[in-house]
């Protein structure tokens, strides 16, 4: 093993022992006194711990340590060299000696420790001695920082009355001294302000009820907790820190009324729901702890009622039921009010309630009359004569000058035309016959008016009953075809029937059926009463025919139960059928209409006949008539796809294209007198189917033409039917020569004009021209 490894074993175990907790737990004053030397036999490095205080404040560099090489004779050959965090900056090294020296203030909290290099040369050959060595210089801490509530101040919350050691906050300071070295940041916690209430463990900082309080009394407190370093030792720093501890409510205090005696008044006319007054309980807790309900307690409770307001927690007493100062002037009420929410843990202390009395004091109002009754119900038999009593109403005055009452019906003028009442004294009769049948109840409203004071009124409903009379005969319950075969035998049934009454029965209807006396003599049918307010008719013999009877008609006689009994007669026709035995009701039904007619079934037949071919006959003229519609639609189309286009500039010639506007030929509007349209329609689409049937050298076509021509010409507003167009330019190089005048004067041919004379009237013009022109030639 070389000289260099045993050197860095050597350094290793030296750093190990100086970062132990042994060695870091030397106090500064003992710095100088305390080394450890690490040898070997042969050539290494010998050094003690080395170690620095923080901001020691001498001004003379501060010895730090020593490095020694053991080859170092003393005699000044050798020279130490110092590298590293810090070398020549803040540590420095005596070259001759290897003694380490701080000469600037260093901060534990800043950089708690330096790693340096160490190296031992000989002055004369420059050479190394020692390998390079690395150590460290340790900052070794010193109380310079106080103690710091970084969350403060803090605020707390308690429930009051909380018993003693409820935990209320726990407060924390920090120290930024080493905690690993001394007591410099050993904390230590105490109570400045805040007792006896309030108490601090002094190592946690946990603060702590330390007696029973009362939020009513006071709910706020502030505490100040100290914070001291050096377990509290002489010279330590300190620091404080300050908590609002604020107690939150308990439902601990009931409600108490602040009077024990309530004065109120409520007018006697004042309406249901009217509010009387307030009253309030007052309760030292806040929130849903002061919540309360009011209770109206005793007979009180009809009359009045009481709510609680949950913004005010007010009570408002409210009225309930009509109040009448003539009866009771003075109401005694008594109201009870109890906390919403109860702590069972409070209520050791007693009940959560209290009462109170109100003295409610009637006043006297004007009032509307009073009916002696709110709804009346009277009744009348149907019937009776005109000005029949129907029933009598009555109302007071309640005050006590007791005006006269005027009595009145209002609802409806149809119930004014069948009743009247006497404005004196209530009494209501009958001004038209009633009719239970019609209507069976009549409602109306009589008012009471005050005659001294006409705004005061009031009002009953009257219900009047019809009574029934038997006045009404019993009828058929519906009408009945009733058939009969040819072939029908004696006693077959052929029809039942029932009656129906329009009276009321105080019992239940009964009916008794039987034959008219007219209709019993010779009669070929019987009726048989069913005693269950229906009855069979049968026929009484057998066989009938048509052709000698068709209809019968029995009378039949029809008794109720009523007092008196009414009787009425109603007419059943019975059909006479050729069928066998079972009735056709639809060919029962077609015979009796036929017989009715007069007809037979032949000419009934023929009829039809008739009839359908009348329809044979309106159906193809209407399809004759459509396929004309088309024929002539198509024949419009034709038509409205020609125009008539007529000039009226003639223009210089076909090479002349600059003397006239071509814009004016293709203008709908003609600057002409509006003549009346002749009505030609027809004798056009007469000329044109002609004109189809023939070659354009007919005279029919030539004739079609002209007068097309002519229409145009006296109608220049009419819609253009047909289209007349004439081409004068046959195209370059004909061998036709041109038609235009230009330069004509220069041909030595001589040419006659006077064929532009037979042209019409619109050419008039140009012949006249070439006339003058021919004239002057010659």
């Amino acid at each position: 093993m070389n000289c260099s490894t045993l050197l860095c074993l050597m350094l290793t175990v030296v750093q190990l022992w100086l970062c132990s907790p042994t060695t870091q737990n030397h106090s500064a004053q003992n710095t100088d006194q305390f080394f450890t030397t690490v040898r070997r036999v042969k050539r290494a490095w010998i050094w003690e711990p080395l170690f620095v205080t923080e901001e020691q404040t001498s001004r003379m560099p501060v010895y730090v340590g020593q490095l020694k090489s053991d080859l170092d004779k003393q005699d000044g050959n050798l020279q130490y060299i110092l590298t590293g965090e810090g070398a020549g900056s803040i540590f420095i090294i005596d070259e001759y000696n290897g003694k380490i020296y701080a000469i600037q203030k260093v901060d534990r909290e800043e950089k708690p420790f330096y790693i340096l290099r160490a190296q031992a040369l000989n002055r004369n050959t420059r050479l190394p001695v020692e390998p390079e060595s690395e150590f460290i210089i340790k900052v070794r801490d010193i109380n310079d920082h106080e103690p710091q509530f970084l969350d403060g101040p803090y605020v707390a919350t308690v429930p009051e009355m909380s018993p003693e050691g409820t935990s209320v906050a726990q407060v924390t300071a920090t120290d930024g001294d080493d905690p690993s070295y001394g007591n410099s940041a050993r904390l230590i916690y105490s109570l400045i302000q805040g007792q006896p209430y309030f108490s601090v463990e002094p190592k946690t900082g946990v603060i702590r009820m330390a007696s029973q309080m009362d939020r009513e009394t006071k709910d706020q407190y502030l505490v100040i907790i100290q914070a001291k370093d050096m377990v509290g030792q002489a010279g330590a720093f300190s620091a404080t820190a300050t908590v609002t501890i604020n107690l939150s409510d308990m439902n601990d205090n009931p409600p108490k009324f602040e009077e024990r005696l309530y004065y109120l008044n409520v007018s006697e006319d004042a309406p249901v729901g009217t509010t009387v007054g307030k009253i309030m309980a007052e309760d030292s807790d806040t929130g849903e702890n002061a919540a309360m309900n009011y209770f109206i307690e005793g007979d009180s409770s009809d009359v009045f009622d009481i709510i609680t307001d949950n913004e005010t927690q007010e009570g408002i007493i409210l009225l309930k039921k009509r109040v009448d100062y003539e009866s009771k002037r003075r109401h005694s009420v008594s109201v009870k009010v109890v906390n919403r929410y109860i702590d069972d843990r409070f209520l050791k202390e007693g009940p959560f309630e209290d009462t109170t009395t109100v003295k409610i004091s009637v006043q006297d109002a004007d009032e509307p009359p009073v009916f002696n009754l709110e709804n009346y119900v009277m009744e009348i038999a149907e019937g009776v004569a005109n000005g029949s009593l129907v029933g009598v109403v009555s109302a007071r005055d309640p005050d006590n000058d007791d005006s006269p009452v005027r009595y009145s019906i209002v609802q409806g003028m149809h119930l004014k035309r069948l009743f009247s009442i006497n404005e004196h004294n209530g009494t209501i009769i009958t001004t038209e016959p009633l009719d239970r049948e019609i209507a069976s109840w009549h409602n109306i409203t009589v008012t009471a008016t005050e005659t001294r004071n006409p705004e005061k009124i009031s009002e009953a409903n009257v219900y009047i009953q019809v009574l029934d009379v038997n006045d009404h005969a019993p009828e058929f319950a519906k009408f009945y075809e009733t058939f009969v075969c040819e072939n029908a035998v004696s006693n077959q049934l052929i029809q039942s029937i029932s009656a129906v009454d329009k009276d009321d029965s105080q019992e239940s209807h009964h009916f008794y059926f039987s034959l008219a006396q007219e209709g019993t003599n010779n009669s070929r049918f019987t009726i048989k009463d069913n005693q269950d307010n229906t009855a069979g008719i049968f026929t009484a013999k057998s066989g009938f025919s048509r052709q000698e009877q068709f209809y019968f008609y029995l009378p039949i006689l029809i008794l109720d139960n009523g007092s008196p009994p009414l009787t009425s007669t109603n007419t059943l026709t019975v059909t006479v059928c050729d069928c066998d035995t079972e009735v056709n009701t639809f060919y029962c039904r077609y015979g009796a209409f036929m017989y009715s007619m007069g007809l037979s079934t032949e000419a009934l037949v023929a009829v039809l006949a008739c009839i359908l071919i009348l329809l044979v006959f309106l159906l193809a003229i209407v399809a004759i008539r459509q396929q004309r519609k088309k024929s002539l639609f198509s024949e419009k189309v034709e038509e409205f796809r020609e125009n008539i286009v007529r000039y009226d500039d003639e223009g210089g010639g076909e090479e002349d294209t600059e003397a006239f506007d071509i814009s004016a030929l293709r203008t709908r509007t003609v600057m002409r007198t509006c003549k009346p349209r002749k009505n030609i329609t027809t004798e056009i689409h007469s000329l044109y189917r002609q004109s189809l049937q023939v070659g354009p050298d007919s005279a029919i076509f030539r004739q079609f033409i002209s007068e097309k021509l002519e229409e145009a010409n006296t109608d220049p507003s009419a819609p253009p039917y047909d289209s007349l167009q004439r081409y004068a330019f046959e195209g370059t190089g004909s061998l036709a020569g041109s038609l235009s005048s230009l330069g004509s004067d220069m041909s030595d041919v001589d040419q006659n004009y006077d064929y532009l004379s037979d042209w019409g009237p619109h050419f008039k013009q140009l012949a006249g021209m070439y006339a003058s022109h021919r004239s002057a030639r010659d």
